[in-house]
């Protein structure tokens, strides 16, 4: 099969002929049809992230396929299956506390560096071999366009940050770095999932006026200056309430204080969840009051990625139309134009917009 490479950080990846990825027991083989490309993926194949990836290897995070091979342990999952690929994968020697890999993209500590040496490679291929459990059948309008259902891979992680915060219907979200490309996610998926009310903090003017273009009176957006005490109080006012819950997005080169000034919007009894990147490439660490949090019985919590059931319930979210992909902006590349879907993912990282790549297509495609 043919895939795409990273052999050297710094290095352009080189599109070249692989062998073919074999099933072991408990894993499924599937065709790639679609995948997406990070706005930071640049930042991860020149270096500068620090990501645990060991050259050579196939990137890719996850994507959409069809089942090629199935193993003896699939009683539902058939060839020609159209199926979501989670890149989230779980050791399953430990139940309480399973090591991590994200297949062909990170790995947390030495127990998902020693994962991610067994499921290396990614989705930047033709072919890609992937546990079982992490293989969700699709419906059959994903097929019609599986360049714009790769989304899924951006959808499900905001979403899985929004399950742990226990979002319900009718209260009000936070979203801090609501401007970014899993921010504006972010947004669209508390309002599918019910929010009465998405407070959208940032400083980028044009972004803000489409997220409030798109959704209407729902999303109260904030341009943001810099002043902390300032910002909480406009952010405050543009709730008109309290703030149920706060979801951190923001990206590594975010200062610690634009999420502080976003989690102590919170309510008393409200609940923050941290998932972005902040102080993971250096600069100050996040000071939340002691006091504040104690007195005001604050919870907060991390949240790294999403449970399986995830995948399941942003599937239904989408093929429900609640979540609707239709309104984003996907541009589309085969496989030997890799290196020029990376350069357009980091140039075209704003609200909704997509950069997918597509390894059996043959043409460029916007949509």
């Amino acid at each position: 099969m043919r895939a795409a490479v990273l052999t050297r950080f710094g290095d352009p990846l080189m599109v070249r002929e692989v062998p073919d990825p074999e099933a072991g027991g408990g894993e499924v083989v599937v065709e790639v049809l679609a995948t997406c490309v990070a706005p930071y993926a640049a930042e991860v194949f020149g270096g500068r992230r620090n990501y645990p990836l060991v050259p050579p290897v196939v990137p890719g995070i996850g994507g959409v396929g069809r089942v090629v091979h199935a193993g003896p342990d699939a009683t539902r999952l058939r060839p020609g299956d159209l199926v979501w690929c989670d890149c989230t994968v779980r050791s399953r020697d430990d139940a309480l506390t399973p090591d991590i890999t994200l297949q062909g993209w990170s790995s947390r500590g030495e127990g998902g560096a020693r994962l991610a040496e067994y499921l290396h490679d990614g989705s930047f291929a033709e072919l890609m071999r992937v546990p079982t459990e992490n293989v969700f059948p699709l419906p059959a309008a994903a097929g019609d366009d599986p360049a714009r259902w790769a989304a899924l891979g951006v959808h499900v992680i905001p979403y899985g940050g929004l399950l742990a915060g226990g979002l319900a219907a009718g209260e009000t979200l936070l979203v801090s770095g609501a401007t970014g490309n899993l921010g504006s996610s972010a947004v669209a998926v508390a309002l599918a999932m019910g929010a009465g009310r998405v407070v959208a903090p940032g400083r980028n003017r044009a972004a803000l006026g489409l997220l409030a273009g798109r959704f209407g009176p729902r999303v109260r957006p904030v341009v943001l200056t810099g002043d902390e005490a300032g910002d909480r109080a406009a952010v405050s006012a543009a709730a008109d309430g309290p703030v149920d819950l706060v979801i951190d997005l923001l990206p590594p080169s975010a200062p610690s204080t634009v999420a502080r000034t976003a989690a102590m919007t919170v309510r008393e009894h409200g609940r923050v969840v941290l998932m972005g990147g902040v102080g993971m490439l250096g600069g100050e660490d996040l000071a939340l009051p002691y006091p504040w949090i104690m007195r005001n019985s604050i919870t907060v919590r991390g949240q790294w990625m999403y449970p399986r059931t995830a995948n399941v319930g942003i599937v239904r979210l989408i093929a429900s139309g609640t979540l609707d992909l239709a309104p984003e902006r996907v541009r589309a590349f085969g496989l030997d134009a890799v290196n020029d879907a990376v350069a357009h993912a980091a140039s075209h990282g704003g609200p909704f917009d997509r950069t997918v790549l597509t390894p059996r297509g043959l043409a460029d495609k916007t949509g």
